[in-house]
Parts: structure tokens; sequence; C-alpha cells
């Protein structure tokens, strides 16, 4: 957690620091970040950094956070304007349109998931996406059990295996179309989300067996 004396700074002092250290950690991810450059280019004293974080970790963990949440808020406010009247994997495919709209229009937020996602160091990446992952249950968790509820599943839906899935496809389609290597199979490498709306069309239709009741099998 930040001390006291970063929540003392502004609110515009503290988003100038947070939006250059998305940028810093978002194009060189937290071994390579630089607290130095990100010192210089929010204009305060390194030293000033730890006067807010105890230390580098510290610092990139409260910025993968806050983004994450960020996303997150974005995301639920967004799924609240979908149609939950249609079936279950129409409204999935709004929803990861949706997705993929907002990681395009979010370049920041896009590289800062990258970096959380890309962390090489096991003590670094466990730290940072134990906490991401938590905004993505929270979102992902009670709106498969509202669908559930509502009987849009097959009565032997494993929720656990659905929910796996959806972590999976998550940050693979917010990542895939910006970064070399990550999609061998549907080339979404360059793709905007109007292009990649037949892959995400292709990706429901394959995971439609895991929960598609037997009465919408042949739909």
């Amino acid at each position: 957690m930040p001390t006291s004396t970063w929540f003392r700074l502004s609110v515009g002092k503290r988003e100038h620091v947070l939006e250059v250290a998305m940028r810093e950690f978002g194009e060189h991810g937290y071994s390579t970040g630089s607290l130095n450059t990100i010192a210089r280019e929010a204009g305060i004293a390194k030293g000033s950094l730890f006067q807010y974080f105890s230390d580098k970790l510290e610092f990139f963990a409260f910025v993968c956070d806050e983004v994450s949440r960020r996303v997150r808020e974005e995301m639920e406010r967004r799924i609240a304007l979908t149609d939950f009247d249609q079936p279950f994997d129409a409204w999935l495919f709004d929803v990861f349109c949706e997705w993929t709209e907002y990681m395009a229009e979010h370049p920041l937020e896009r590289a800062l998931t990258a970096a959380l996602h890309f962390e090489l160091d096991n003590n670094v990446r466990s730290v940072v996406r134990g906490t991401s992952n938590q905004h993505y249950l929270q979102v992902i968790d009670p709106m498969l059990r509202l669908w559930k509820e509502r009987g849009a599943f097959r009565e032997d839906v494993d929720l656990d295996v659905l929910i796996t899935t959806l972590l999976l496809m998550l940050p693979f389609l917010a990542l895939a179309p910006y970064y070399d290597g990550l999609d061998p199979v549907h080339d979404l490498r360059g793709r905007t989300p109007a292009e990649q709306r037949p892959v995400i069309r292709q990706l429901i239709a394959g995971m439609r067996p895991m929960f598609a009741r037997d009465d919408e099998e042949d739909r």
C-alpha cells in the first residue's frame, strides 16, 4: 500500500505519476522499467518515490492494481449496457467485442496488462497476477453464476472450467493483436477489433459444448 504521503499529493499529481509509470512499466516491464525515468518525466525527485512506496515492487504492484481496477470498472460499466435477454453465447460475443475495443482504445492499460502477464520474475508475477486475477474474477464469477441461475447452461456445466477458460481467453484477446508470437493459429496480430470478430465467433462456437443446453446444441 502507498504511504500517507502519496495520498497527500493532489489528485492531478498522483494521476500524472501513475500515467508516467504506466508508460514506463508498460514499455519495459518491471525488471528494466526505470524509476529514474519515471521520476524525471513525472517531475519529482527519485527519492520522493520512496516516500510514496516502500520499494520498486510495491510501486509496480500498485500501478498494476490501479490499472486492473480501472479496466474492471470500465468493463463492468460496458457489460451493464449489454443485452441480457439474448442467449449466453451472443451476450459473450458482445462482451468480448467490448473487451477488444477497450484494449484497442487504451494503449497504456493494454501495455500494463502485457507487462504483468509477461513478467519473468516468478515472485513479482505471483504478486501482480494474483491481484489482476481477482479483478477478472470479480466480473466473471458473478456473471456466470447469474447466467446459470437463469438456466442458460446445461445442467452438468462445470463453472470452474468455464471460468478458467475465460480467464485464459481474455488476456489472449487483449494482447494477441498487438504482440508477436502469441497467436500462431488465428493470425490475430495486427487485426482491428472489427477484424477480430470472426475469430471471436469461432472461439465461442468452440466453447459451446461446455455450456449449451441439449435443446440448444443444434442451434
